[in-house]
């Protein structure tokens, strides 16, 4: 019970990584609103995860302002003040020259991938900063999705990259900003995981890429939504109450 009686706000929570840390913080006490753009997921996660009272579902665009607002006020509404933020939500392009990917395509990339937490934060901080601290001092903590892509970055992927190192940036600047205010802000960096992502990233899900990709993962296999949510739970726990400005690789080796 880790995360008793905190409440918390997981974006891209209907699948994948998000859906994993959405299932910890309920297993470790926490309430969670589970946020999707798809929003029978989100729905199926919640319902899987537990009964109304500790998950419920959102459906959101997180890369709209007001779709924010009403985000950060439902999870008051339905749990009380939010203690935790986590910006799951991403999205990839095909492996391809940088030239060809399409203006539109890297306005949505740039709107989910990095806008999303803009807001997000803009929407929280706020809130954050006008509670009383709790015993460690903290007000608030905010958990980043970025990814070894922005520490180690991979050919053809190069705006992904690019979007997942702005992230880690953000990370860090908003950390040391935000500390004297007793708010928390973490990243964790996972390496390729078997979520509906892993496809785009590849190009093609083939036995032959995926042991492709396998190879450059010393520890020898995928990250998994497990993986992403223990991580998750010690950088929003009370356990972690002295970390801040950590880009953590979730990546079995890939980044060293």
């Amino acid at each position: 019970m880790r995360l008793k009686d905190k409440v918390a706000i997981v974006t891209g929570a209907g699948s994948g990584f998000g859906e994993g840390i959405a299932r910890k913080f309920v297993a470790e006490g926490a309430k969670v609103l589970l946020v999707d753009l798809r929003g029978d997921a989100a729905e199926q996660a919640a319902a899987a995860i537990g009964g109304e009272n500790v998950a419920r579902a959102w459906h959101a665009d997180v890369s709209r302002a007001d779709d924010t607002k009403n985000m950060v006020d439902a999870v008051e509404r339905f749990f009380g003040p939010l203690d935790i933020l986590v910006n799951n939500a991403g999205i990839g392009h095909k492996p391809q020259p940088l030239e060809g990917l399409d203006e539109l395509d890297f306005d949505r990339l740039f709107a989910v991938n990095m806008k999303s937490i803009y807001l997000a934060m803009r929407e929280a901080v706020p809130r954050f900063k006008a509670r009383a601290a709790d015993g460690n001092g903290i007000r608030g903590v905010v958990l980043n999705m970025a990814s070894t892509a922005g520490v180690s970055p991979r050919p053809r992927l190069c705006w992904y990259n690019a979007s997942k190192g702005w992230v880690i940036t953000a990370t860090r600047a908003s950390a040391v900003e935000l500390a004297p205010q007793g708010i928390r802000v973490n990243a964790l960096n996972p390496v390729a995981g078997d979520t509906p992502l892993l496809a785009t990233f590849m190009g093609e899900d083939t036995p032959e890429m995926r042991a492709k990709f396998l190879s450059t993962i010393p520890i020898g296999r995928f990250s998994t939504p497990q993986d992403l949510g223990n991580a998750a739970c010690y950088l929003c726990s009370d356990e972690a109450s002295m970390v801040t400005g950590v880009c953590m690789e979730v990546d079995g080796g890939r980044c060293i």
